[in-house]
């Protein structure tokens, strides 16, 4: 259960974090590169997971989450989605005021 517990620290140490392929400056899927460009236009201040450098992260990561696929963003410790869902969110400006909402006030 190791792996469960490094992914829960990671969900509540990073309001914002974006499991992906690749880095966000050399993303190596389309979906990550859309979930990049997504999360940029927003202007969005978010930690990132390259999957590919942690295979044990990257396989029980799908059964945390029970969803099957990359990327997968996390907005406040909860599961967003993958590339589909984040893109329908921001075509509505659904995302931007879910991470707005995760912007600490001063």
């Amino acid at each position: 259960m190791e792996i469960i517990e490094r992914i829960r620290q990671q969900l509540a140490e990073n309001p914002v974090i974006l499991y992906m392929k690749g880095s966000p400056a050399f993303p190596q899927c389309g979906f990550s590169a859309r979930a990049v460009q997504i999360l940029e236009q927003c202007g969005a201040d978010y930690a990132y997971v390259n999957i590919f450098e942690d295979p044990e992260l990257r396989e029980n990561l799908k059964t945390y989450s029970q969803w099957p696929t990359y990327p997968q963003l996390y907005i406040g410790g909860e599961l967003v989605g993958g590339c589909d869902i984040m893109i329908e969110l921001w075509e509505q400006g659904e995302l931007q005021r879910l991470l707005t909402a995760t912007r600490p006030t001063n």
